[in-house]
């Protein structure tokens, strides 16, 4: 069993960056693989960014490649992401999730079985 908090979300400009974090307990987050997904009003959960236990993959949704990085420190049992040049389409609550070894499916939500409760991020145009 694994508690996830996130934290680090607020409101910012767009063309600001904001780095939010998500802090396990309960068990240590390594060989857990580490997501975020986003859920804007009224939308659907969508996938950001992930990465894999050992740090040696990541993925990306292609809305965020090449702006966002994710990335973790397993000694402090953190994961991070770094959000630049954000945009109004990015304003959501972000949520941190957790699955054992490797996801079925890195992108889709259902492959994670343990989530925090969401950070919220709002970009004003």
């Amino acid at each position: 069993q694994v508690q996830l908090v996130e934290s680090g979300g607020g409101l910012v400009q767009a063309g600001d960056s904001l780095r939010v974090s998500c802090a396990a307990s309960g068990r240590s987050m390594s060989l857990y693989a580490m997501g975020w997904f986003r859920q804007a009003p009224g939308k659907g959960r969508l996938f950001v960014a992930a990465i894999h236990w050992s740090g040696s993959n990541t993925y990306y949704a292609d809305s965020v490649k090449g702006r966002f990085t994710i990335s973790r420190d397993n000694a402090k049992n953190t994961v991070y992401l770094q959000m630049n040049s954000l945009e109004p389409e990015d304003t959501a609550v972000y949520y941190c999730a957790a699955e054992w070894g490797v996801p079925t499916n890195w992108y889709n939500p259902l492959s994670y079985h343990y989530w925090g409760q969401g950070t919220q991020v709002t970009v004003s145009s």
